[in-house]
């Protein structure tokens, strides 16, 4: 295949923010794999190791491939927790692009601002996924704002979601 047609996508974010559950989304609704693991179940594909299964969280990157029409895509999830901080460095060295995962609940956190830091480092274009909506105390556009404050972003707002009066997600 020619490089031209690679891509190399990373999942970043800070701790629990839900990189590796979207990257187990992807995945499935790509048809790479057929049952969506769970990161609590410890049964996902790309936390493979057995310290990262009994720990519940990501320890050293892990890359699955998705073919897309000409192109192979090459997801990589990244670890989110500080003591690992190198592994997200040594990821953004390779990656085209990617996709910065923030809480709903919590906006942009620490971690956040290390991995944006890092990306604007290597010039990695990157759009942000707002995840966990469906919890408790979720606001989306708190943590858009937060963008804005945190990491000094001026997001554009692709798509969002259709809120109702209490703030629950209607669509």
């Amino acid at each position: 295949m020619k490089t031209a047609l690679i891509r190399n996508i990373g999942i970043i974010a800070h701790i629990d923010a839900g990189k590796t559950t979207t990257s187990e989304r992807i995945l499935f609704q790509s048809g790479r794999i057929h049952r969506m693991g769970e990161v609590h179940h410890g049964d996902t594909v790309m936390d493979w190791r057995e310290d990262e299964q009994e720990r519940g969280i990501t320890i050293a990157a892990a890359a699955s491939t998705i073919p897309w029409r000409d192109h192979r895509v090459n997801l990589i999830d990244t670890p989110g927790h500080v003591d690992f901080t190198a592994e997200v460095e040594r990821s953004m060295r390779v990656i085209d692009g990617a996709v910065v995962v923030i809480c709903g609940v919590a906006g942009v956190e620490a971690q956040s601002e290390t991995v944006w830091r890092q990306a604007d480092r290597y010039h990695v274009p990157r759009f942000v996924f707002v995840n966990k909506l469906d919890r408790t105390g979720a606001d989306y556009h708190k943590a858009i704002a937060s963008l804005t404050k945190r990491l000094l972003a001026n997001p554009i707002r692709v798509h969002e979601p259709i809120l109702e009066d209490s703030g629950d997600i209607a669509g």
